[in-house]
């Protein structure tokens, strides 16, 4: 991995680190839309300047799930009470 990283400029390498933000509803929205219009991953892909892989699992959510909402994830729960925590 560390040669594949020494042949990337420093902010191509920062973004290959670095975690994204999450898709807005709204962008979420209009790839289903995009493809119940009859568009392909590959293209909704291009028009939205959105990763194929992206695509697929928005897609793939929907058809599960029904919704392009954000799930809850999973993860321990918080030790102290959000109001400790406030104190």
């Amino acid at each position: 991995m560390a040669d594949a990283l020494n042949n990337k400029s420093p902010s191509a390498v920062l973004k290959s680190i670095m975690k994204t933000k999450e898709l807005t509803k709204q962008v979420r929205d209009k790839v289903v839309e995009k493809y119940e219009a009859g568009l392909g991953y590959k293209k909704i892909s291009r028009a939205l300047n959105i990763s194929l892989s992206t695509i697929k699992s928005i897609i793939r959510k929907w058809k599960e799930y029904g919704t392009t909402a954000n799930l809850p994830r999973g993860g321990r729960p918080p030790k102290l009470k959000s109001r400790t925590r406030r104190k």
